[in-house]
This record gives C-alpha cells, structure tokens and sequence, in this order.
C-alpha cells in the first residue's frame, strides 16, 4: 500500500466527528481512490492514532475482533445503535451494530474544503507516481 494512500486514508479518518460513523466504502469514495478493503486495510494496519470505531462496515457492524472497546467509545460518544447492547453489555453474548443510517456523518461545507484538499494531494502524488520519467521533468 502507498504511503500516500495511507496519509490521506488516515487524514480523512481523523475528520470525521465523536458520535458520527462511515462505512470503508465512504472513505474510499470521499477519497476518489481506492475501495472498501483497501481502506480497512489502511486502519487495520495504521489506524491506531485515528478514531478507527468510526469506520465500519455498511451493514454498521464493528471491526472484528475489537468490538468490545469499538463499543464503549460508541456509547461514550452518543453514536446511534441497533440490537442487543444491554445483552452483549452483561453477557458479551448478542449482537448489536451501529445505526449507520442515522449516525453516517454528513460532512459541511468547510469539511468538504479539507476533504478536497486531501483528495486532490492523493491524486497529485498518485499521478506523479504512475507518470513515465520525462512527463515527471518539467
């Protein structure tokens, strides 16, 4: 994976606000590069300093593996659930998800300016990176 894939996966990640949630599609698509899986690859591999729980699958389930902790954050946030919390809170048995549709953050205006900024630095550099060595002399 490029290092700048992974800068701006994690930039963009790093935008996105306490009690609000995407699927690794939307990132990808907010990006204009790459895809669901690369994306979970990104945060799987690299996201650790970013607010990680905030990027989930679309069907609003946490990553695997980490959905005891992705849960705490969740209700520490406010972010919208569906299913069986208190079950899975008492138990660790049942299943719950994010209510993705009502807690898919809908970035502003201003957003939308940073997140441009990151997609355009992307595909700068992706070019550059995919030009022959006379198209890269100017």
């Amino acid at each position: 994976m490029r290092a700048e894939y992974v800068e701006a996966v994690l930039e963009l990640v790093s935008l996105i606000p306490a009690g609000t949630a995407v699927a690794y599609g939307d990132v990808a698509e907010l990006l204009g590069s790459g895809g669901a899986r690369q994306v979970g690859s990104v945060l799987s591999h690299h996201g650790s300093a970013v607010p990680w729980w905030r990027v989930l699958k679309s069907n609003g389930a946490a990553p695997p593996g980490h959905e005891r902790e992705a849960l705490a954050r969740y209700l520490g946030e406010g972010t919208p659930l569906l299913g069986g919390v208190p079950e899975y809170l008492r138990t660790g048995e049942g299943r719950w998800r994010v209510d993705l549709m009502a807690a898919r953050w809908a970035p502003a205006e201003d957003d939308f300016d940073r997140i441009d900024v990151i997609a355009e630095r992307l595909e700068r550099s992706l070019h550059k990176l995919s030009a022959p060595d006379d198209e890269m002399t100017v």
